[in-house]
């Protein structure tokens, strides 16, 4: 199999596993994890006095052209932000754990600048959601972060579309710094300073003395859950989470320390995912960073691929729906599939599952401009595991396989309902949520291992080293009324993959109900395909026109003729043709569903799927 890959130097860890009388498994690797420094900005320091030239972080501007930071350019930058950062008084009070910063915009260079002086001189930072500043219309969850945080400082690339937001949760007195302004400034009651003054100011040793502060424990930042489950919460990321993370990665994917990563890429920093994974390891590895202000929707596609024409990944990150995406253009484009494939040595992607006709035509793909196939992985995370605590070997990689824990994490496997709850215990754990102990202490049972809320299910216990699927959310699961359990993750999974590419997601219920029904969120771009003279219709029109209905009886069918019985066997399906809304916590600023919220909000539709007399919605087996 590995012959039809491009040769990478992933490493294969052996794993020991310890079994307990009580049925627990405790699962790690053999092998230690190597050295890694205290703080991450001791990477930069270094990347910049090896390499000074080469380029750290990169730009398209306005335009049209990159603008471009060296290692060198980025250090000088760095450290003169953070004498500024050093100099902010509010109230008295200095920027540090008790007034860290709050930076409310997207991926940017400035942002990046920011964030890494922060650090280098012991400063908290966070960077939040864009969308609970510009999408959301109450600002709930913006003003809920903004009062945990209590901020001395809030960062912002563009300051328009930020006022309002500013104006509605920020404490007046707290200093805003923003790259461009224009005349909103005028708009916002808060001292205002350009980020150009922060560029100008001359470091001082102080700069260094506060650098040589820094240690392990320190906090370098603050990740905000998505509020899947109810209001985000704080996730404490230290200086050791970071760097020892990284050594995990590099630990597995050996060749980034052979060839330094060149990453475009578009994942929101305010995630753990391109925040903590991707940035962290271009300044780990001395690699270069193209900032892409893509995106994966139809329109915005266009902005990554042109991008994608000037920079050629060694890495590409994406979701599923990116990768979709990517498909469709590199087949229609072949200078750019060119450009793509001519450097790339793996790909990766996380957040869902990843539909096998997509993983294959990224296939045929790579072997059609390359001559053979390019390692597509993923494994198994979160915002409090840093991310990554599992990953999959090549061999093994697939969708829902998440393989084995890195050097220096190690995973406890719980017997509960049937299914093998996972919890990790590692150097990249967090050690907890911020202002908050009583979730902390809920977050970790009596061994310090962090409660993921995931099951995971051997490929094959007789061989370990194969690694992990994974099975599902547990809190997730729930019983019919005939106590049958059902595992929702698993069956999510299928019905996703079953009707792809229609669902882009979907809410399962029956929670003590006699069977199971599911409500649909549409992919409505496939779904208008199946509909002739389509731009007449409204969504509404779409998902309930007869041959949207007819492709969906046609499914629902096929399912059911796959199913092993009630666990996973679908009756009823309701398309929605209302969007998930954030404000209604129905979804995350990164897509994630909230099966409880959905369920709960749209209790109508739950009733008309076990109505003994639906209307003409649902659709029935």
């Amino acid at each position: 199999m590995l012959a039809d890959f491009h040769p990478i130097n992933i490493a294969n860890h052996p794993v020991e596993v310890i079994k307990r009388a009580d049925g627990t498994q405790i699962i790690r690797t053999i092998d230690a994890l190597g050295e890694y420094p205290e703080r991450i900005t001791a990477c930069l320091e270094q990347w910049a006095a090896k390499t000074p030239d080469r380029v750290c972080v990169a730009q398209r501007h306005v335009d049209g052209h990159w603008v471009e930071l060296t290692y060198a350019e980025t250090l000088k930058q760095v450290r003169a932000i953070a004498q500024w950062l050093l100099d902010v008084r509010v109230d008295g009070q200095p920027l540090g754990t008790e007034r860290p910063i709050a930076i409310l915009s997207g991926n940017s260079t400035e942002h990046l600048l920011v964030s890494l002086a922060a650090m280098h001189v012991g400063i908290p930072y966070s960077p939040i959601s864009v969308a609970y500043s510009t999408i959301s219309t109450d600002f709930g969850k913006l003003r809920h972060i903004i009062d945990l945080l209590t901020p001395g400082l809030v960062f912002a690339d563009n300051l328009g579309p930020f006022c309002d937001a500013i104006n509605a949760v920020v404490a007046n007195n707290v200093p805003v710094v923003a790259v461009e302004s224009a005349h909103a400034r005028e708009d916002i009651k808060n001292p205002f300073t350009d980020f150009s003054t922060l560029l100008a100011t001359e470091a001082t040793a102080a700069v260094e003395e506060a650098a040589a502060r820094v240690n392990a424990d320190t906090v370098a930042k603050l990740l905000f859950t998505s509020g899947s489950t109810g209001m985000p919460k704080g996730v404490i990321n230290t200086q050791q989470m970071l760097c020892a993370n990284q050594e995990m990665i590099s630990g597995f994917y050996a060749f980034v320390k052979e060839k330094p990563p060149v990453l475009i890429d578009w994942l929101p920093w305010n995630h753990t995912f391109g925040g903590n994974q991707n940035v962290n390891m271009v300044i780990y590895n001395g690699g270069s960073l193209y900032i892409d202000q893509g995106k994966p929707t139809p329109k915005a596609i266009h902005t990554t691929l042109a991008n994608l024409r000037d920079v050629a990944p060694t890495i590409y990150f994406n979701v599923p729906k990116g990768y979709e995406l990517m498909v469709h253009e590199l087949k229609q484009n072949p200078d750019i599939a060119t450009k793509f494939f001519s450097q790339l040595q793996m790909m990766f992607f996380a957040g869902a599952g990843l539909a096998q006709h997509v993983w294959d035509a990224l296939d045929e793909l790579a072997i059609q401009y390359t001559g053979k196939k390019v390692p597509m992985m993923t494994g198994l995370g979160a915002t409090e595991t840093g991310p990554a605590a599992l990953f999959t070997s090549v061999e093994e990689s697939a969708s829902g396989v998440v393989g084995l824990p890195t050097p220096g994490t190690e995973i406890k496997l719980i017997p509960n309902a049937g299914k093998l709850e996972v919890r990790v215990r590692g150097l990249a754990i967090t050690p907890g949520y911020w202002r908050d102990a009583e979730k902390t202490a809920k977050a970790y049972d009596e061994e310090g291992f962090y409660c993921l809320g995931d099951a995971l299910k051997y490929l094959d216990e007789s061989q370990p080293q194969r690694g992990f699927r994974f099975d599902g959310r547990v809190s997730e699961d729930f019983k019919l009324d005939t106590g049958t359990w059902v595992s929702v993750g698993g069956l999510r999974q299928f019905v996703i993959h079953h009707c792809a590419p229609y669902v882009q997601d979907l809410v399962v219920a029956g929670r003590d109900r006699s069977y199971l029904s599911v409500m649909v969120f549409p992919d409505m771009a496939h779904l208008r395909q199946l509909v002739q003279n389509n731009a007449q219709y409204t969504d509404a029109d779409i998902c309930r026109h007869p041959h949207v209905r007819e492709v969906f009886e046609r499914l629902i069918s096929e399912m059911a003729s796959a199913s092993t019985g009630s666990s996973n066997l679908i009756k009823r399906l309701v398309i929605l043709d209302q969007p998930a809304r954030l404000d209604a916590h129905e979804i995350t600023d990164k897509g994630s569903i909230n099966q409880n919220a959905v369920l709960t909000n749209r209790a109508d539709i739950v009733e008309d799927l076990y109505s003994a007399q639906p209307s003409e919605r649902v659709i029935s087996l």
